[in-house]
């Protein structure tokens, strides 16, 4: 049985250059998303060799990520099994990548039922394009902007600091009481946990972020970091919807400055939809480069399948 523990903050010393070595592409492989959303999915980590693996909990099933790190996998595969199997539960892999299914398949070539997980999908975007807006199919996007700039001429934006966190954390909580409604209430109060997570420790995790104003109050923001070798990740991003071309702007501002920092990273992963309808189109519509696919895999022993 593996000896999971808590996430702590002070975990990402050693999580974070496990991750760096594995250079993964799923949003969820990354430091700052596991200790966010720890509250909610039950994230508990530990080190088995010179990998990370991380349990966690989704609709009362325990799973694993696949390990992050390098060496013999094939050991800690069966370490994870054998802590499933310690602790009665199935042998359940989430959101594995088609590169995380093939080296699966090596290891255990006919043991696993893999299922696809639409709904957990990344959308990535060429970070140039973001910039630029370059093209008929961001035509509206350009529009948007150039209709906020016209209404709003004192605008400004500003990078994220110490000196105005707070005031984007009271324009979240602004913006979740005029989005929250009976029918996504649980999914805001998840979200709300996890994005306190990362106010409460933004120097900690290491976090980047810009805002947007209008007659000198916070109408949007964003927050993100680095993700891998070639990929920067946004993990929130909140403008008041009320006000057209705010959306399009602190996407577009915040895309320049990722560009100015990270002059050798390509694309930008904005995360999942969660399933939400409004969220897909609203990723879909800035047409993303690519999608980062992501899958659930169950293992069944040989004489199962056979039945």
């Amino acid at each position: 049985m593996i000896n999971f523990k808590e996430i702590e903050i002070t975990d990402k010393k050693w999580i974070d250059p496990l991750l760096v070595t594995a250079d993964m592409r799923g949003c969820h492989q990354n430091f700052t998303n596991i200790f966010a959303w720890s509250k909610v999915y039950k994230y508990r980590v530990a080190q088995v060799n010179d990998f990370l693996v991380v349990k966690g909990v989704m609709n009362d099933s325990p799973y694993y990520f696949f390990p992050a790190g390098t060496g013999d996998i094939k050991t800690v595969f069966e370490a994870l099994q054998q802590d499933a199997v310690s602790n009665g539960q199935e042998f359940v892999v989430a959101g594995i990548s088609p590169e995380n299914i093939a080296t699966m398949k090596e290891i255990f070539p006919d043991n696993f039922e893999y299922k696809v997980m639409r709904d957990n999908f990344d959308y990535v975007y060429l970070l140039d394009k973001l910039v630029t807006l370059k093209g008929n199919k961001l035509h509206s996007k350009r529009n948007y902007i150039n209709r906020f700039i016209k209404v709003n001429s004192d605008w400004s934006f500003e990078p994220i600091s110490l000196a105005n966190l707070a005031e984007c954390w009271e324009m979240n909580l602004q913006w979740c009481k005029l989005n929250i409604h009976n029918e996504n209430e649980h999914e805001i109060a998840n979200e709300t946990c996890a994005v306190k997570r990362c106010f409460d420790n933004f120097t900690e995790l290491g976090l980047e972020g810009g805002l947007i104003r209008a007659e000198g109050k916070v109408i949007a923001f964003t927050l993100g970091e680095k993700l891998n070798s070639d990929t920067y990740v946004i993990h929130i991003e909140k403008a008041f919807g009320e006000i057209a071309g705010a959306y399009q702007m602190i996407n577009r501002e915040f895309a320049a400055v990722i560009q100015k920092n990270y002059p050798q990273l390509l694309y930008v992963n904005r995360e999942e939809d969660m399933g939400f309808e409004g969220l897909r189109k609203a990723k879909l519509s800035y047409h993303p480069d690519k999608m980062e696919e992501k899958y659930w895999a169950t293992y069944f022993e040989l004489k199962e399948l056979a039945v």
